[in-house]
């Protein structure tokens, strides 16, 4: 059972919050804004999660239209539309993450945030969470300057165990969509799923436990 784990890992932003349809609108704010007639709907988005890394689909959308971006500006922008929507519209924890947070404090066990996206977003994260996430609980929190390869490959999940000074079997991952599972499975580190919104259909059939909510009551997974 949990009693069994030094610390739980939240993966991604979407272990904490669900950002999905945010995000992709505000892809398009970006691209229009950049005067760019893309415009990504929830099944073309829902595709394109299945791969990480939100400038890679800039620029594999680019590629595939024979039309040259600066992916890199493109993706600033959208950050920054992101981060002032989230502020703006406000945003709520999923199901069962405060009760599994709270355990954690109460038992000492250690929390990470183990994402590899931009300072800015994890910043504006807790402003808009105003107050219902404290990163002070944190013991680790990833950023996209830690690492130089995103999910799935491991090397973000490798920074956080070797932060922590733990060991992989001491660890319990959390990841949202199959990709970013891979990252910590490929640091031998027991993942729970926790789909998103558009990672419903993703296969999770390596991931150690299956769950909607992460109410403490609800992860009835054994060792």
């Amino acid at each position: 059972m949990l009693t069994n784990f030094k610390a739980i890992l939240f993966g991604s932003i979407g272990t904490l919050v669900e950002t999905s349809e945010l995000q992709r609108r505000a892809f398009n704010q970006a691209f229009s804004e950049a005067d760019l007639d893309w415009n990504w709907n929830p099944d073309e988005y829902k595709i394109m999660l299945k791969k990480s890394g939100g400038r890679n689909r800039i620029n594999e959308y680019a590629t595939d239209r024979g039309i040259k971006v600066n992916a890199h500006e493109l993706h600033l922008k959208k950050t920054e539309i992101f981060d002032n929507m989230m502020k703006e519209e406000g945003i709520s924890l999923r199901p069962g993450v405060a009760n599994l947070i709270g355990y954690a404090i109460d038992n000492n066990v250690h929390l990470a945030f183990v994402t590899s996206t931009s300072n800015a977003n994890v910043d504006a994260i807790f402003m808009a969470l105003n107050g219902q996430l404290n990163r002070n609980d944190f013991n680790f929190i990833g950023n996209d300057k830690m690492v130089s390869k995103p999910k799935p490959d491991s090397e973000i999940y490798l920074k956080a165990l070797s932060n922590l000074k733990l060991n992989a079997k001491d660890c319990l991952a959390i990841e949202d969509t199959e990709v970013s599972m891979r990252s910590a499975i490929n640091a031998n580190i027991k993942c729970i799923a926790f789909p998103g919104a558009l990672a419903l259909d993703n296969d999770f059939s390596d991931a150690f436990y299956i769950t909607d909510d992460l109410s403490r009551n609800n992860l009835l997974f054994t060792e």
